[in-house]
């Protein structure tokens, strides 16, 4: 395992550098620069030149690149252009906010989606079934920020059970005592995923409960509740372990619109914001925290799915 384990890290290791690789490049593709953002549209070249000669810009980007990398290493991520402040603090600042959110939205998703998944596969083909998988199919090809418009109009404008807003607050502990606030940010990350999880849960439910074991735990008098817990729960959770792992990216890019609907102040709030100004640093610390999370997310799968299956052996085999 101990091998294994110093492989995956090697790989993501040099997959992380490759996407912080990719994202300088294409931040620095963007028209304009942030000369242009930060001066102005009609700044003169003599004081674009002075900013590009003093943030390094006029060097050559592989020489940009070098020193950037050397500075993330030290665990310094740039300087803010347009709010005169380090993009670590602002990380330090913005991140907790948005990983308690999406700890709340995943937790909530998983809690949802297996049973629900499991449900569905126990009662195949009844009307039961067909419902949720119509209502998973329509949440899953619904866009967040649809999702959280929706939920809008209708708990906050039509009812007014919840705020339109998200908590305002400047840390967690703030805005966890507005809980209120937090229902519909939550509500539109989770119920997509939950729309997700269900239906490969039902999938892989359904495979399990067809197989040897099943049948012949079943033949032994077990009853359909202890062959659920008891065989086909471990069984059939190994493809959701998989996809929690890789579907991360997906539910931070839900989380960067729904903050945005919500104005909720996370990092996806904060990476929008410095978007619209070509705030290089920040667009730059923001990929590489999400780039960081997804590779972290990808080997926390895999270490979990060896625990959960023992016939996956972790130790790399001689060739």
């Amino acid at each position: 395992m101990t091998s294994y384990l110093l492989r995956r890290i090697g790989q993501a290791i040099a997959v992380l550098i490759g996407v912080i690789l990719i994202m300088f490049i294409l931040t620095h593709l963007l028209p304009g620069g942030p000369a242009r953002a930060v001066l102005g549209a009609k700044a003169t070249p003599e004081a674009v030149a002075g900013f590009n000669a003093a943030h390094g810009l006029d060097q050559p980007l592989w020489r940009q690149f070098i020193d950037f990398f050397v500075q993330l290493l030290q665990g310094n991520l740039g300087h803010s252009y347009a709010r005169n402040q380090a993009v670590t603090e602002m990380v330090i600042q913005y991140l907790p906010r948005s990983a308690m959110l999406l700890f709340i939205a995943y937790t909530l998703a998983l809690a949802i989606g297996i049973p629900l998944g499991i449900f569905q596969a126990v009662r195949r083909n009844r009307p039961s079934d067909y419902t949720l998988t119509g209502l998973s199919f329509i949440f899953y090809s619904m866009p967040s920020f649809l999702v959280g418009f929706l939920l809008i109009a209708i708990f906050a404008i039509r009812f007014k059970v919840f705020p339109p807003a998200a908590p305002a607050a400047g840390s967690v502990w703030a805005i966890l005592a507005q809980p209120r606030g937090l229902v519909l940010p939550v509500v539109t990350i989770a119920v997509i995923s939950i729309a997700s999880y269900s239906r490969y849960m039902r999938s892989s439910a359904l495979e399990n409960l067809a197989l040897d074991y099943i049948r012949t735990a079943r033949a032994k008098g077990a009853n359909t509740r202890l062959v659920i817990s008891r065989h086909l729960l471990r069984n059939a959770m190994l493809p959701i372990v998989t996809m929690v792992g890789l579907s991360l990216p997906n539910v931070i890019a839900g989380a960067l619109v729904t903050e945005q609907v919500f104005n909720y102040p996370g990092m996806g709030l904060m990476f929008l914001k410095a978007a619209y100004v070509q705030d290089y640093p920040v667009m730059m610390g923001f990929a590489v925290c999400v780039g960081t999370a997804t590779v972290v997310g990808s080997l926390l799968a895999d270490i979990a799915y060896g625990v959960l299956d023992p016939r996956v052996r972790l130790a790399v085999k001689p060739t």
